[in-house]
């Protein structure tokens, strides 16, 4: 069975890729994924907000020892030459790149346009293949339009493009109001691919403690839904790469996914539930059915249920919503 994909513009040996989790802090870990058949890594997130809370007490643990001997001064790095937060990520990327062979994907979700251009150009140096940008940003504040949102993505996709030379995806959340205009635009922007979609980390109350809890809920494979609608309303239409990060526990997932048109599948959860070697089973029930099905290629079926093949393209509009009404009924 050939499982090779392309996403944005880099091949893969697998379409089955690990989305960004603090499972690859490690770098024996990303060995792992690599031996259990991932065709590439996406490492976890770094965060501008942590970075510069760590810059504060660099600055504080300076402060607090201003008066102390020169000599004790040099047991601080030169604040000129020392990156704050980044020097441990940016090692990571360096060792990764060292000891596996498959792409390694940065991650960055940044607060400023100068933290999205200086630590994308940092990841690339170190050795980055390509660069998902996660754009967590929850408009809470009712002065800001939609269309102030919007271009606040399209600035950052084109501000990170102008600082570097690899393919940059661009992780989105499916609240926009015109989702295919806006994977349009944002193609124009730069983007080279869409990861749909950014899982939002909503708030819990305990109700007897009355606080605001912000446990983890990991996917389930019913959330694929939203993300599979739009998967292959796009496919297609918008030329860029396309992957799908939500409710992936096992090969069924990423079966539909490529069905609707993904290039490249990620999870998390599933590792996190069942161990990294869960991407060995994972391939292996993907193989099963391309060989039951007659597939030799996952190029052979990609995009085979995405809506300009499927033979009512209707189903994936308003037509369907009245089927599916019409099919509770009673």
């Amino acid at each position: 069975m050939d499982l090779r994909t392309t996403y944005m513009g880099i091949p893969l040996s697998s379409p089955i890729v690990v989305s960004a989790c603090t499972l690859s802090e490690d770098v024996n870990n990303i060995l792992r994924m690599e031996d259990a058949g991932a065709g590439a890594v996406v490492l976890f997130s770094l965060f501008e907000e942590q970075i510069q809370r760590e810059y504060r007490q660099y600055e504080r643990a300076v402060a607090a020892t201003s008066n102390v001997f020169a000599e004790a001064a040099d047991y601080f790095p030169d604040l000129d030459e020392f990156h704050v937060g980044t020097e441990q990520y940016l090692q990571l990327i360096r060792r990764a790149k060292a000891r596996v062979e498959i792409p390694i994907i940065a991650s960055l979700n940044a607060t400023t346009t100068e933290g999205w251009m200086e630590y994308a150009r940092q990841m690339v140096d170190a050795g980055a293949d390509g660069l998902e940008i996660n754009v967590f940003w929850i408009p809470a504040d009712p002065r800001v339009s939609s269309a102030q949102v919007e271009q606040r993505y399209l600035d950052i996709i084109a501000a990170v493009k102008s600082h570097v030379d690899v393919p940059v995806a661009i992780k989105l959340n499916p609240y926009f109001s015109a989702m295919a205009n806006m994977a349009q635009r944002m193609h124009k922007a730069g983007a080279d691919a869409l990861v749909l979609f950014n899982r939002f980390y909503q708030p819990d109350f305990d109700i007897t403690k009355l606080q605001v809890l912000s446990d983890l809920q990991y996917s389930a494979p019913n959330e694929i839904r939203l993300p599979l609608l739009w998967i292959a309303i796009l496919y297609g239409r918008v030329p860029v790469s396309l992957a799908a990060t939500t409710g992936v526990q096992g090969a069924n997932e990423v079966i539909k996914y490529l069905l609707a048109g993904a290039d490249v599948v990620m999870t998390a959860s599933s590792l996190y539930k069942y161990g990294i070697e869960h991407l060995q089973t994972i391939t292996g029930d993907l193989m099963t059915w391309m060989r039951t099905m007659g597939f030799k290629s996952v190029d052979a079926f990609k995009g085979a249920m995405s809506q300009q093949h499927v033979s009512d393209p209707t189903a994936y509009e308003r037509a369907n919503y009245i089927k599916i009404l019409e099919g509770v009924k009673g």
